[in-house]
């Protein structure tokens, strides 16, 4: 059921799914509507970095995750509640992307749990359900830091508990949990300096807010289609990401800018432009709006012709996106010759950002590459399919990135074999950890050794900030050149040159003996050549290399060891 349909259905067809207690058809209808805003509002919950990077992607996680776990359930016709919350469960397990969607598995996981095989559900069913997804999140992370998605869901069941004691009505106990997680993601930021420190509130609780709260707009009729910051300034507008959920009648991408008339209404706009399709997304700047959507094939035009009555067009842009999709996938993938592993040999699947990063894994000896990285964290069902066919039951995986450890652990606890993750969070580490290996030593030798590795290299990333703001001690202006140091914030400059040179004084380079930079897909190799020079002429006793990383979002990725 489309947007436009959940919120067409009467006021009476409405509350008759969530009248008490809730069976199946109306449990699948919350959660639907819960998905549904979320990815209205996707890149708001994205666009909450704590660092001012341009790889924002909590919201997409989360959204992939929802998706998965509702495409588990959505043919089904299961009247019992707990059958179908167990269903969705699974889905959100296989699919989870990144840690937040991987801690919102863990909440739908103890949901069903409590409600075992329950025929229907009760507000006080509800209530245990969402204790039991708290206490099952709580415990899915091995250090439970508070201002996050955890205190989020543990307001919600707090809250939950709370309710039942004065209402037994679904709604109302639903407007008390809605409230509850707001106020909770607002405090989130006295609960963790860091986001305090950068402006933010936390993305994942953001994020679970907008679940629970799509379910209660759902009830009262409400649009799940516009987001409620409906205008954006242009320079915010995010539709790099346009491509990571793509859905069925999503076949072309039409961008639109154009000047209004005086009686131009942005609320009749988005109620016309959902009716033509999905994904709408409308900025403004200097009096020319920007609006974004993607339409079914028969449908192309149509938005095109409806803005025209509206005001005068000045650029159009239209792109195939299943023709786009499959450019992108056939350039990520590239042929790679993995090794050949065999029985008893010690398997490496490395996750890499870059087919250029993903040329050299090949070429130390990974036995299989998941692509992936910032804004396209794989599943945890795409990271157990990338060694169950292995011929051995020996297996280490190198997430190479903080937000995809969590999902790989859960992939190593659903196998027979024998996998080990090596808590990679760079590339470089990645590729320290590779020089280690040696595939027909002890499987335990393999993992320590790579283990150690990780201390063997310094990593650097070059990006350019995404806003302004002030953290670590760091003055950032939205544009400049940002340099992170090993994750942190060091240094804010006009140009890649500079930050480049602060990188490497914060790194104490003049200590170690190789510089290794890998390049992005924005930055032309004659530019990294000149800086390699440069690095050159202050490191002139360094072993200087240069390689096509070919990564998005990080202009260089550096390796210092």
């Amino acid at each position: 059921m489309s947007a436009a349909e959940l919120t067409k259905l009467s006021p009476a067809e409405r509350h008759k799914l969530v009248s008490k207690p809730i069976d199946g058809r109306g449990l699948k209808t919350l959660l639907e509507s819960g998905m549904v805003w979320l990815k209205t509002n996707q890149q708001i919950v994205n666009s909450l970095n704590v660092f001012p990077v341009p790889d924002g992607d909590t919201g997409t996680n989360m959204v992939l995750t929802m998706q998965a776990a509702f495409d588990e359930v959505e043919t089904s016709g299961v009247d019992n509640v707990g059958q179908l919350a167990h269903a969705v469960a699974r889905g959100a397990l296989m699919g989870a992307r990144g840690n937040s969607g991987v801690i919102l598995s863990q909440i739908w996981r103890g949901f069903a749990r409590a409600l075992d095989d329950q025929p229907t559900m009760t507000v006080e069913n509800l209530a245990h359900a969402l204790n039991e997804a708290k206490d099952t999140a709580y415990k899915g992370v091995v250090r439970p830091v508070e201002g996050t998605i955890l205190t989020v869901i543990k307001d919600i069941a707090t809250q939950a508990e709370v309710s039942v004691q004065r209402t037994s009505s679904f709604s109302e106990v639903l407007a008390d949990i809605v409230q509850a997680a707001e106020a909770s993601v607002e405090r989130t930021p006295e609960l963790l300096p860091i986001l305090k420190q950068a402006g933010v509130v936390d993305s994942g609780g953001k994020g679970l807010f907008y679940i629970f709260e799509g379910m209660w707009r759902f009830i009262n009729g409400d649009p799940l289609d516009k987001p409620l910051t409906e205008v954006l300034p242009l320079s915010d507008m995010n539709l790099e990401n346009a491509m990571e959920t793509i859905e069925p009648g999503q076949d072309y991408e039409v961008v639109i800018d154009f000047a209004p008339k005086p009686t131009f209404s942005l609320e009749v706009y988005y109620d016309e432009l959902s009716k033509i399709g999905s994904s709408i997304q409308v900025g403004e700047g200097e009096g020319i709006y920007r609006m974004h959507i993607h339409v079914p094939e028969e449908n192309r035009y149509q938005a095109i012709d409806h803005t025209m009555t509206l005001g005068t067009i000045k650029k159009v842009m239209i792109e195939n996106l299943v023709a786009q999709m499959e450019d992108i996938n056939n350039s990520k993938n590239p042929k790679l010759m993995l090794t050949k592993v065999q029985p008893g040999e010690t398997a490496v699947v490395a996750v890499s950002p870059g087919p250029g990063i993903s040329r050299i894994f090949a070429s130390l000896g990974v036995a299989a590459i998941v692509q992936g990285g910032q804004t396209m964290n794989p599943s945890i069902k795409e990271l157990l399919a990338s060694f169950e066919n292995l011929p051995t039951d020996k297996v280490i995986i190198l997430p190479n990135n903080k937000n995809i450890i969590l999902a790989a652990k859960e992939s190593a606890s659903m196998t027979v074999k024998n996998v080990a993750v090596i808590p990679t969070i760079s590339v470089p580490q990645g590729l320290s950890a590779m020089f280690r290996l040696i595939p027909d030593a002890e499987f335990e030798d393999n993992v320590e050794g790579m283990t150690e590795a990780i201390d063997d290299v310094e990593t650097g990333e070059i990006t350019i900030a995404t806003r302004s703001v002030e953290i670590d001690g760091v003055q950032v202006e939205k544009g400049e050149v940002i340099a992170l140091h090993n994750g942190k914030l060091v240094s804010s400059s006009k140009s890649i040159d500079e930050a480049c040179e602060a990188l490497l004084v914060a790194a104490d380079a003049q200590d170690y003996e190789r510089i290794t930079l890998f390049y992005g897909e924005d930055i032309q190799q004659p530019q990294v050549n000149d800086l390699a020079d440069k690095i050159r002429s202050i490191y002139p006793d360094h072993e200087i290399e240069v390689h096509n990383g070919g990564q998005p979002h990080y202009q260089l990725i550096i390796a210092i060891e």
